[in-house]
């Protein structure tokens, strides 16, 4: 059997998958079980920010795999307490704490708990098109109803209001507002940045009424809008902030950043078995000194605008508006994207959706400007064919 039926045959059955079987990869190309070659702008959903087969992070790991895979927070650990001082030293709040976990769902997870620990209120205020996991909690976060209406009843105490709309935020944040999230830039809802008054409204609203305000920067995080975290752009000084996807170049890895509002954390409050495990700490070692060291933030700032500059310059009725940070970028379309995302795929470009309309581009950061311009070339002849066909 070939590598998608014993798949097919053994899978949940949750995925829904390409027809490619992808079997290695350098940079921002993948290969499948043909040889075929691509250029990827998936990215791992985010989490290939330095490249696939990164060599800084596979000689991290092998070194590690071979001193010490594993290791639980009962005891401590050379990686971990390296790890925990860069993430501190780099964090875009004023964190001086830090909670490792496994993924972006358990980063969420852990910030919605410490906002209600601190508190001891139990409303979270969400974002209409915010997506933050599929996790009970996070789920309860999350607003898209085909993510949320098989698992209902959810976690109580969820609320959700229009993005980037202050006035709604100013009268749905209460004295019973545990915490209020928020995505920098909407990512699974549009590519949808915020506006700078929202945000740094937000905070203002949540110090005033005694709130934690927790920042979303799973997707943005590490390098991928042309700062470090999109909340530079911004200057937010979040409570919490939940980090995954490329915090360790590709390895399963979360974090949550803890502000100095929020409250001393009693011991067995939480817990993560493989949290901070030793191999983790030394992927997001190397990947942190390989996104200092090449710039990569900078990186996605000039090739971001390079991109969205060319594609704001594609005539075609198929467009109705361009947008993103860095090299976060959605194309919004006047029809549904999946057919053009599987044309892009024929043609050797994967991209991925956002919503039913937006074509999303999350290329690794070490991507070249000649890789760009064929992606950029290609959409506009996938959009210009479709707009001849019809």
């Amino acid at each position: 059997m070939s590598i998608a039926e014993i798949e097919s045959k053994y899978t949940s059955g949750v995925y829904t998958k390409r027809p490619l079987a992808m079997v290695r990869g350098k940079g921002a190309h993948l290969w499948d079980a043909e040889g075929k070659e691509y250029i990827d702008c998936v990215g791992g959903q985010g989490a290939a920010n330095v490249g696939h087969a990164n060599p800084a992070v596979a000689d991290a790991i092998a070194e590690q795999a071979r001193t010490l895979i594993s290791l639980t927070e009962i005891f401590y650990n050379d990686k971990r307490a390296a790890m925990e001082e860069k993430l501190i030293a780099i964090a875009p709040n004023k964190a001086n704490r830090v909670f490792l976990s496994n993924s972006g769902a358990e980063a969420i997870e852990a910030a919605i708990k410490f906002a209600r620990y601190t508190t001891g209120r139990t409303g979270i205020v969400a974002m209409m098109r915010g997506f933050h996991g599929r996790t009970m909690g996070a789920l309860s976060a999350t607003y898209e109803p085909k993510y949320r209406d098989p698992f209902v009843p959810l976690v109580p105490g969820f609320s959700h209001i229009p993005f980037d709309n202050l006035d709604k935020a100013r009268a749905a944040i209460t004295e019973e507002t545990a915490g209020v999230i928020v995505e920098i830039v909407q990512g699974e809802g549009g590519v949808r940045p915020a506006s700078r008054e929202f945000l740094l409204g937000l905070q203002d609203l949540c110090r005033e009424r005694g709130a934690m305000l927790i920042a979303d920067e799973v997707q943005t995080g590490f390098g991928r809008t042309g700062k470090m975290f999109a909340s530079e752009h911004y200057g937010l000084d979040a409570d919490l902030v939940a980090v995954a996807k490329s915090i360790a170049g590709g390895m399963p890895m979360g974090a949550t950043l803890i502000g100095e509002r929020v409250k001393k954390l009693e011991p067995m409050i939480h817990g993560s078995t493989f949290g901070g495990n030793p191999l983790a700490c030394a992927a997001g070692l190397a990947a942190i000194g390989f996104i200092e060291k090449e710039n990569l933030p900078a990186r996605a700032a000039e090739l971001g605008a390079y991109t969205m500059g060319r594609l704001q310059r594609i005539e075609s009725p198929v467009i109705r508006e361009v947008r993103g940070m860095g090299l976060l970028i959605g194309v919004e379309l006047k029809q549904k994207v999946t057919p053009y995302l599987a044309a892009l795929m024929e043609r050797g470009v994967l991209a991925l959706p956002a919503g039913l309309n937006v074509l999303r581009l999350l290329p690794p950061l070490v991507i070249e400007k000649s890789d760009l311009d064929i992606v950029v070339d290609t959409i506009e002849q996938v959009l210009n064919q479709s707009n001849d066909a019809n």
